[in-house]
């Protein structure tokens, strides 16, 4: 028999992300803010005040295991359910229950209630008098902003609390215990390879579920005793990609996105976002840094960009990967086929500049508000020109500090719409000669 026969031969029936579950408080890695030594949730653990929670985070970072030791820790009975799987008629059962219980046995039942959010708003109301009447203890588990996807009469009767992702030191030490600990792949005496272990730290991603699920696969490939590289590889069933979220390839990777698209060239944009996709990264963020450069890179020369960016970020948001790639795609190479033009950014920089140069300059009276009498005496808004009574719908008038009246912060560049801003503005200039010229005579 060989070391993989062996392995198999002695694989736990459950799942290892479910037998490395903590047992209490002290064995959970991370959310120190939390349940740390003067955490939030262990304070109220143990002043006995605790209340209804909504537990709000990315996958993998605790939420199921911080409820069933917030049950455990105050001898609750714990009632897992999923707003996948059920509905609005075994919630109201559960909570039945949970009235019984507490009426009659004088039991307090906690009512774990995962993806919370899938529930609709109207659903989401059942919940309401088991908790007002404190039945049960509602920990609701979510990965959508509890402020958009809970209805407000929940919340009001809820606390949130943000779980964060977990670092790769916090996976490193998760998979660690689970390379020792009897409960996990102790009795196999195997061992953990460095590298692996750093690179399974970085894949998960801050998801303690991704990254014990791999390890227990690449457990199951092991021959020789050490998990290394190639096991790891071959439980990710793909090449991993130099990328670490945290250090220079991340920059280099981010870099090469926003030039090509930069640069105009569409291939290059799809390829490096390919690699952005393939090794994890947060597609909001790849959308937030399209959003800056449509309007830092293209602005006006193309104003379509920036609505292309938003609602590309909006459809990622609301459909999620795999399917918000297609989005984030199609946007990619809209802005980098896109004309650019940086004068909006320059000319912010230039003003930014002029205001740290020459201070807070005073208002020109004319543009001063005047909403009471006296300010009209000071001569507060006396001069304003109004535009919409002129046929062109421009005064003429001067609208910067009169020591900057010869400044020019915006000069289009002649590219793409800001062509036509342009002609606008020289069209305007020569209007404005032309009033100059016959109120002089």
């Amino acid at each position: 028999m060989d070391l993989f026969e062996h392995i198999n031969d002695h694989q736990e029936a459950t799942p290892l992300a479910e037998r490395m579950r903590p047992a209490s408080l002290d064995e959970m890695v991370g959310q120190e803010k939390l349940i740390g030594p003067d955490g939030v949730v262990r304070r109220l653990i143990e002043t006995g005040q605790l209340s209804s929670l909504i537990l709000y985070g990315p996958p993998g970072t605790g939420k199921t295991t911080l409820g069933r030791l917030v049950a455990s820790a105050t001898g609750s009975r714990f009632v897992p359910l999923s707003a996948v799987f059920q509905g609005v008629k075994e919630i109201r059962e559960a909570l039945r229950q949970a009235g019984d219980d507490r009426k009659f046995h004088s039991i307090r039942t906690i009512l774990f209630l995962d993806e919370i959010h899938r529930l609709a708003k109207n659903q989401q109301d059942a919940l309401l008098h088991g908790v007002e009447t404190g039945d049960v203890i509602l920990i609701g588990a979510t990965t959508e902003n509890p402020s958009f996807e809970i209805n407000n009469a929940l919340l009001s009767r809820s606390r949130v609390f943000t779980l964060e992702s977990l670092g790769a030191e916090e996976i490193g030490r998760i998979l660690d215990r689970a390379m020792t600990e009897a409960k996990g792949l102790g009795k196999l005496h195997l061992a953990l390879d460095p590298q692996a272990r750093e690179i399974l730290s970085r894949y998960a991603r801050g998801d303690a579920r991704i990254a014990l699920n791999t390890l227990e696969i690449a457990a199951r490939l092991c021959r020789n005793g050490t998990i290394g590289q190639r096991e790891v590889e071959q439980a990710l069933q793909e090449k991993l990609l130099l990328y670490d979220k945290g250090g220079e390839e991340h920059y280099n990777v981010i870099s090469a996105f926003i030039k090509s698209m930069r640069g105009g060239s569409a291939s290059g944009a799809l390829y490096w976002l390919a690699r952005l996709l393939e090794a994890g990264e947060d597609p909001l963020f790849i959308a937030r840094r399209m959003v800056i450069l449509a309007s830092e890179d293209i602005g006006n020369a193309d104003p379509r960009a920036l609505q292309v960016a938003v609602a590309a970020m909006q459809a990622v948001h609301f459909v999620g990967l795999p399917e918000g790639r297609i989005n984030l795609a199609q946007a990619a190479v809209y802005l980098a086929t896109a004309p650019k033009s940086n004068t909006s950014y320059r000319g912010l920089t230039e003003a930014q500049a002029e205001v740290a140069k020459s201070g807070a300059l005073p208002v020109p009276l004319h543009l001063r508000n005047a909403p009471t009498r006296l300010m009209k005496e000071w001569g507060y808004g006396k001069g304003y020109r109004y535009g919409h009574d002129f046929p062109e719908g421009f005064t003429g008038q001067d609208y910067l500090p009169e020591e900057l009246r010869e400044k020019t912060f915006y000069r289009p560049t002649g590219r793409g719409y800001e062509k036509t801003i342009q002609e606008r503005l020289d069209f305007w200039q020569k209007l404005d000669q032309e009033r100059r010229k016959t109120r002089d005579k």
